[in-house]
């Protein structure tokens, strides 16, 4: 027990003196002209943030100035701990679907301390490196989740777009609610949404560089309702000059209490942070050709959503839109990200009273155009024009979960479902005979040359694990009569206690009819099973090879003496 805590010590502090490096290479040669790289792609990052901060605080269910908190917050305290000197962190169109079902259920005291507990877990999972278990969530599953998220995204946009009103806690029962209340948009609203569509998808890339579609068109937006007085929109509403929003997280006995029926939405938010966050970091690792440390931004991400509930912040991911703006407007180190909240921070001083005004059917827009290309269509596209069944199954079954259950559930089936597909493919195991053709053989005897007529080898091809044993003995029973039988296991990657006991098996029966049996070609983890099973103690050292012909030879050593 002690031995186990010293080694969980030293490995916990070889991961913080491997941050310590990274920051030091990171900054290593810096100087004015990197900051001002950095001070500009910050700049760049804000541009795109400022629209998207203030859309997602709304459609979680909080405020916008709980989504300038989140962004503000978080791009400092979760880049300054980062994994990478790219990440830039803040509320997320994935993380505001799921909120909205949480306040709807638990209120925004709900949201917060789920967010306090998803960061511990974060925290967790970061200090016993569990970053690599995002390599475990096949690419079909993540599109499927995406898409998911998407639909939801726009479904919970319909009543800012069309301005009009529905009941319920959940997307589809909103959609439901319409068939009592009727559907009456308010034609202001869509005006205003569909402006701001317009100005997104019509606005020149080359300007995108400079100023984003999506804060051009909530200006454009806000220019025409002031101007054709639209007074019947519903608006952002007031904006705080205040890190500190007087809703946040209160920890008494309520909350406390409330913890227990939180489970779910926990588990969520942390495997949404966990899922965002490593797949934006490997992206923009890509991007930029640098190491990324996923165990060290689980803790960062951790640490951050633990603090954010504080202030009155929503959860918050790394962002691949602001992180990838950023890393080609020029990012040297993660100061952009520190410069990026800077800014943020202040158009909330000097600019809250204009985004108060900001018509909700704008954001309503810039959600829906954010949603739509939130999904991986190149993905998408590669594996419905190369027809791959497996994939496009797996495609659908994660988002429709996604749509129809919550996240947790979408991934558990999504990777439950590829498990199912992968250990069907697999399953498949063949084995084929071959005689060992005397006549490539010199110098035998002709006296001996009759023993190869009953020997052959056995070439097994695929893993031997339950789902496989009842074909691999199907085919055993197809085996020529050979008294002397070299199992090539060079095409057999694992097996598992349920193969290796019908590999045993095999082996008695065959010991026992006077028969040998040798071995060539196996991995070590095939072979250490092939130990603890008793298979080498029944057989002996001498029953292994490297290969066929070295077990060919030795038997015909045998043979001639």
């Amino acid at each position: 027990m002690e031995n186990a805590c010293f080694r969980t010590i030293l490995e916990e502090l070889a991961l913080f003196l491997r941050f310590i490096s990274d920051l030091k290479n990171e900054f290593r040669g810096y100087g004015s002209t990197g900051l001002m790289q950095d001070a500009m792609a910050g700049l760049t990052a804000c541009a795109v943030a400022l629209p998207l901060a203030l859309a997602f605080g709304v459609s979680s269910g909080a405020t916008a100035a709980a989504g300038l908190v989140t962004a503000i917050i978080a791009g400092v305290v979760i880049a300054a701990l980062g994994g990478a000197s790219y990440q830039i962190s803040g509320p997320t169109g994935a993380m505001s679907a799921v909120l909205i079902g949480i306040v709807g259920t638990h209120g925004l005291q709900g949201v917060f301390l789920a967010s306090f507990a998803a960061g511990v877990l974060l925290l967790i999972a970061g200090i016993f490196r569990m970053g690599r278990l995002i390599s475990f969530i096949p690419m079909p599953v993540v599109m499927g989740f995406t898409s998911g998220i998407a639909i939801i995204i726009a479904m919970g946009q319909i009543d800012n777009f069309f301005g009009t009103v529905s009941q319920g806690s959940s997307n589809l029962e909103k959609l439901a609610s319409y068939g009592g209340l009727g559907f009456s948009p308010n034609w202001q609203a869509v005006a205003v949404s569909v402006l701001v569509v317009a100005v997104m998808l019509l606005w020149p890339k080359k300007w995108g560089a400079k100023v984003p579609g999506s804060l051009a068109g909530i200006v454009v937006a806000a220019v025409v309702s002031v101007a054709f007085g639209m007074d019947s929109l519903t608006t952002v509403g007031d904006i705080p000059r205040s890190l500190l929003l007087s809703d946040r997280l209160t920890l008494d006995g309520d909350s406390l209490g409330m913890l227990a029926n939180l489970s779910s939405p926990i588990v969520t938010i942390a495997a949404l942070g966990m899922i965002e966050s490593l797949l934006c970091g490997a992206s923009a690792a890509r991007m930029k050709n640098e190491t990324f440390n996923a165990d060290q931004e689980l803790i960062a991400q951790g640490v951050g959503n633990m603090l954010l509930p504080l202030f009155g912040g929503v959860p918050a991911t790394a962002a691949i839109a602001r992180t990838s703006v950023a890393v080609k407007s020029g990012q040297q180190t993660r100061l952009t990200s520190v410069f990026h909240s800077l800014f943020l921070l202040g158009s909330m001083l000097l600019l809250g009273g204009v985004m108060a005004k900001l018509p909700l059917a704008a954001l309503a827009g810039v959600l829906m155009v954010t949603a739509w290309r939130m999904n991986d269509w190149d993905g998408i596209r590669y594996i419905f024009s190369h027809r791959f069944k497996s994939g496009i199954s797996q495609f659908f079954v994660t988002m429709l979960a996604t749509v129809v259950f919550d996240l947790t559930m979408a991934i558990l089936l999504g990777v439950l479902y590829s498990v199912i597909l992968y250990m069907s493919r697999v399953s498949h195991i063949s084995v084929s005979f071959s005689a060992i053709d005397a006549n490539r053989l010199r110098d035998v005897p002709d006296e001996k040359a009759a023993v190869w007529e009953t020997s052959g080898v056995a070439y097994v091809t695929g893993s031997l694990f339950f789902g496989a044993v009842d074909e691999f003995n199907r085919c055993i029973r197809e085996m020529p009569a050979y008294d002397h039988v070299i199992l090539s296991l060079r095409g057999m990657p694992s097996v598992d206690v349920s193969g290796v006991q019908t590999m045993l098996e095999l082996c008695q029966s065959m010991k026992e009819e006077g028969r040998t049996v040798a071995f060539c070609g196996m991995t070590h983890s095939v072979r250490t099973y092939f130990d603890r099973a008793g298979i080498t103690a029944l057989l002996g050292e001498s029953a292994y090879y490297w290969s066929a012909d070295l077990a060919i030879l030795d038997l015909l050593k045998k043979e001639l003496k």
